[in-house]
């Protein structure tokens, strides 16, 4: 297993170890060092995947981020399938096993290539929409075919076993960019003692150091890159991240990181002292300055055939020949706008490679690369450039010809050079994606000829994406920009200590775009611009001569720049092709807008567990330390920390929480307990429209609610179904407290507004959140009464002060609000006082308490104890499917109230009439001792063949020390109906379990306890 393509010597792959790797089932070789597409190169695989429209033969082109073609499917197993990964940006590793994403039956033969012959004539802008709106019946045959086709790659069938983590950070200055801007901003900020983060997406940091010409100090650029590597890794406070790509960049630099872990590695995170390692990690980071340093991608240029295998980037074939010691070609033809493009002329010379003629669009190239490569005795023909490639599955020619950039064609004969490989480099275009997340549009800098990021605050770009390119000036803009981030965050500002670079006479580059052809654009051979979704220039043009005049209109219609590569490659191009079409300068035409992610990031990533701190602040509530010295165990509930459980602890043994649940359980039910119920949503809410506002958000009505006394109401979305529900009070005749569940009670405020503002700024009312304002605190249980007459000097009589009543006092000598509401179905007072006094009413609630049984408790108890009464959670209960009629709760609903409400219209729809509608019903399990799963699937026959229909799901399940016996609430098709049916639940490992469809009031069904 040769590599015909390998250089003897030279690059920074590991020559002394080889990697066995397959592509397309085909065993290759490669190195440590090398990425999947440098191996490939270096076994001479020219053909790595089809093309996505037209089934054309694609390649290898660029060596990053950049690249349209290579993107391949990684996963040796069912299990690791990865789809859509750039070759360019895989590391090779031991046994990796990739496959082309196109290509029926294989890539190398595809039936689907005839397309690409003919695309152009059958296959235009705009061909779906023009071709299938007739006739309709048909629609179903072709969207069969047509998703047949589409995209690129596939998901795994199996589970991912792998672990992706989130972590939130914060830091004085990110750099993004490890090149050489990137390195000196870090090192600047770096020394000045700020918090500094630099990340770079590739494998080693350098950029593009680690493939330059250039020398530092008299030494290789690489030498420069270990020192300053080795300085900023040995300061506490700097943080060095590779294989970590900014993905999204956010209001308040708020900055996205996806880290690739182990990715490096295998197709599965591999095992280190018995347990899975992280495969990839997504960094939330709040920076107080960002330096960007992505650098800038070079532009190819468009000319026929730029497609066909063996077409690739200038500065890419420099950067396989000099990092990974690969010449992906024998004899080379460069086609150039620039002094840049030399290089990778005079790389391929110094590898033992024919170079058969360097095409430089400019009349009078004289730089000193061009020098060097007269010196060499390269030839050099002025004026001209590659207007065609000739070949099929790999470059065997190109024709060069003289042209008129201004007049867009060609001046003079056609010569073609046989040759298997074409270089082009059409300038360069700063990387300004991240910039462009915030909503900042990039700025043509004509000079540059190319568009620049706009200003950004808290945000400096530097080096290449700030349009500066040479060395020395990259590294002294890097300094300045990352010491001026120091700065800014409160550090001193730092010296310029410099590294010697020599400067490098260079010639002025041309603004060249698309190559003219001696045919007409939309008549001659196929001029791509973006590979990856198979834009052509006659496809643009075509779209500006149908009228699409915005770029974002001819974006949408070609297709260009929709790719994963977002336009990285194509964009520039297209929309100077548009603008000339249109008669129109490149500044005129404008950008498209860039959004996150930069690049693709797996799901896992996405949604991966959360490791560290937490950017989320923590809420506590006034008797929070009581709480933790009393040895609570706590639970998030929205931001809040509250108590879960107490366990306590006898004789050495601490309660599990099943037996701590249980003790607090019958507390509740024989004695009284206390509940911290401060994290409630409590929304104040005045004004004289009030009555009617709230008739308008509430099923119920609440025109004719006295003061000093509650009602319970639920909320719909205006699609009928429940979206929040609470008790509000009525505290004068234009004045209500409102409460709301405690994950609701930001969404219910912002729900308010939003009506108030946008669909009723007529009403006078107004609302405030004062959920910090007030602490609660529930006492419940038969001894509730007696405990509540030691301290509060309000009449307690059940007469006098009824179930739903609230009144105003003092308890423990503290003014306050109580209200006899019960969310457990026991007698129950909930306490509201200022906050700052509510510790004092804690420990005097408990000093008094002894004698009766106080025993507090947290929201595992609460949860069952409103269960066994029926009782909903928001959320857990609810969906976002559900109505009011379907939990039963048809009491609380004003169909006959002479105000409309948010959600009526839609609950006297037929769908949400049905009678099979999911309904909430409670089960009650064949054996007392099975909880079943919260979310498990009901049937009604069990023996039915897989896939089972599904009838419904359990939505809260818990054991009842009350009730001996395992229960639970669900939502069942048609539950209403079958009362004392019987329903199953398969399992996972093979049991099905049985339950019976009963009422979801388990206790109590006439409210007998909370009235006495």
């Amino acid at each position: 297993m040769s590599q015909p393509n390998r250089l003897k010597t030279g690059g920074r792959v590991d020559r002394s170890r080889q990697l066995t790797f397959t592509f397309n089932g085909q065993r290759y070789q490669g190195h440590p060092g090398d990425t999947l597409a440098s191996a490939l190169l270096a076994n001479g695989v020219d053909i790595v995947n089809r093309s996505f429209k037209y089934s054309r033969p694609r390649g290898i082109v660029a060596a990053g981020a950049e690249e349209p073609n290579g993107i391949v499917q990684l996963g040796s197993t069912e299990a690791g399938q990865v789809p859509n990964v750039r070759a360019t940006q895989q590391a090779l590793y031991q046994d990796l096993s990739a496959r082309s994403t196109n290509g029926w039956p294989n890539v190398q033969r595809d039936l689907m290539g005839l397309v690409g012959k003919l695309g152009g004539q059958f296959m235009p802008p705009g061909f779906y929409y023009k071709t299938f709106m007739a006739p309709a019946s048909m629609w179903l045959t072709y969207e069969k075919y047509i998703r047949k086709a589409a995209g690129l790659g596939r998901s795994p069938t199996e589970n991912d076993p792998d672990i992706y983590d989130h972590r939130h950070q914060h830091c004085d200055v990110l750099v993004v960019g490890a090149g050489p801007a990137g390195l000196s901003a870090a090192l600047a900020a770096g020394r000045a003692g700020a918090r500094v983060i630099l990340v770079d997406e590739q494998e080693e940091m350098g950029g593009s150091l680690l493939s330059s010409r250039e020398s530092i100090d008299d030494a290789p650029a690489t030498t420069w890159v270990e020192k300053v590597l080795k300085e900023l890794s040995e300061l506490e406070h700097v943080t060095l991240m590779p294989r970590t790509t900014a993905n999204g960049y956010h209001d308040h630099n708020f900055v996205t990181l996806h880290e690739r872990c182990t990715e490096h590695l295998a197709d599965l995170a591999p095992r280190a002292g018995g347990r899975r390692q992280v495969r990839s990690r997504m960094h939330r980071v709040r920076a107080g300055q960002v330096v960007l340093a992505s650098g800038a991608h070079e532009r190819p240029l468009v000319y026929a055939g730029n497609d066909v295998p063996g077409n690739m980037l200038a500065g890419a074939v420099s950067t396989y020949i000099r990092r990974y010691g690969v010449a992906p070609g024998n004899r080379l033809v460069l086609s150039t706008s620039n002094d840049d493009g030399y290089r990778s002329a005079l790389d391929w010379a110094e590898a033992g490679r024919e170079v058969v003629a360097i095409a430089d669009a400019r009349q009078n190239p004289d730089g000193e690369l061009v020098e060097q490569a007269r010196a060499k005795g390269i030839q050099i023909i002025a004026g001209s450039a590659v207007i065609e490639a000739r070949g099929d599955k790999r470059v065997a020619a190109a024709k060069v010809a003289k042209i008129d950039i201004e007049g867009f064609k060609v001046t003079g004969p056609v010569e073609e050079l046989a040759c298997d490989t074409i270089a082009s480099s059409g300038g360069f275009s700063p990387v300004v994606h991240l910039a462009s997340h915030t909503g900042s549009r990039p700025t043509w800098n004509e000079e540059l000829l190319g568009f620049m990021p706009s200003p950004v605050k808290g945000m400096t770009p530097t080096g290449g994406a700030h349009g500066v390119y040479a060395l020395g000036q990259v590294i002294a803009d890097g300094f300045k920009a990352g010491s001026a981030a120091g700065e800014a965050c409160g550090f001193e500002r730092q010296d310029a200590s410099l590294p010697k670079v020599d400067e490098r006479r260079e010639g002025a580059a041309v603004a060249l775009y698309q190559v003219p052809h001696q045919k007409a654009t939309l008549r001659g051979p196929k001029q791509f611009v973006d590979m990856q979704n198979d834009v052509t220039a006659a496809a643009i043009e075509l779209a500006t001569r149908e009228g699409f005049e915005s770029i974002e209109h001819v974006k949408r219609y070609t297709a260009m720049g929709f790719g994963t590569d977002q336009g990285k490659l194509g964009n520039i191009n297209g929309m100077a092709i548009a603008a000339r079409c249109l008669g129109r300068t490149i500044p005129e035409v404008g950008t498209t807008v860039f959004r996150p992610n930069y690049t693709p990031v797996s799901f896992g990533a996405i949604v991966g567990r959360h490791c560290g701190e937490l950017f989320d602040p923590e809420r506590y509530t006034a008797m929070h330390q009581w709480h933790v010295e009393n040895g609570a165990e706590f639970e998030d509930v929205g931001q809040w920390k509250r108590p879960w459980y107490f366990p306590r602890t006898v004789n050495g043994k601490t309660e599990t929480m099943h037996e701590a649940v249980a003790r607090e359980c019958s507390a509740v039910r024989e004695k009284v307990g206390i509940l911290d119920a401060s994290t409630l949503g409590k929304i104040d809410i005045q004004g004289p429209d009030a009555r009617e506002f709230l008739g308008r958000v509430y099923t119920n009505k609440w025109a004719k609610l006295a003061p000093g006394r509650v009602r319970y109401g639920l909320m719909c979305k205006d699609d009928g179904m429940v979206f929040d529900d609470g008790t509000t009070s009525c505290l004068a005749e234009n004045h209500f407290l409102m409460t709301t569940s405690t994950g609701g009670a930001a969404t219910v405020l912002e729900w308010l507004e939003i009506w108030h503002q946008t669909e009723w700024p007529e009403l006078d009312v107004y609302f405030n959140s004062v959920t910090d304002h007030w602490a609660t605190m529930t006492v419940t249980g038969p001894e509730a009464r007696k405990l509540m007459a030691e301290l509060t000097d309000i009449d307690l009589d059940k007469d006098s002060f009824k179930f739903m009543d609230w009144r105003e006092g003092k308890v423990a000598g503290v003014p306050a609000r109580v209200f006899r509401i019960s969310f457990t179905g026991e007698l129950a007072y909930e306490i509201n006082v200022q906050a700052n006094y509510a510790m004092h009413v804690w420990k005097k609630l408990f000093a008094h308490g002894d004698k009766y049984g106080l025993t507090p408790y947290g929201t595992e108890t609460m949860h069952v104890l409103r269960a066994e009464k029926g009782f909903i959670i928001a959320g857990q209960d609810t969906d976002g499917s559900v109505t009011p009629e379907d939990l039963g709760m048809h009491w609380a609903i004003g169909y006959d109230k002479p105000n409309s409400w948010i959600g009526k219209r839609a609950l006297t729809r037929p769908d949400t009439k049905r009678t099979d509608r999911k309904q909430m019903v409670g089960l009650k399990p064949k054996d007392p001792s099975v909880v079943l799963e919260e979310g498990a699937q009901i049937v009604f026959d069990p023996n039915h063949a897989i896939p089972m229909p599904m009838k419904g799901h359990v939505t809260s399940s818990y054991y009842s020390p009350t009730l001996q016996s395992g229960f639970a609430l669900a939502v069942v098709m048609g539950g209403h109906q079958k009362m004392g049916e019987t329903v199953y639940l398969p399992m996972v490992d093979g049991q099905v379990h049985e339950a019976e469809i009963v009422s979801p009031i388990f206790l109590d069904p006439k409210g007998e306890r909370q009235n006495v």
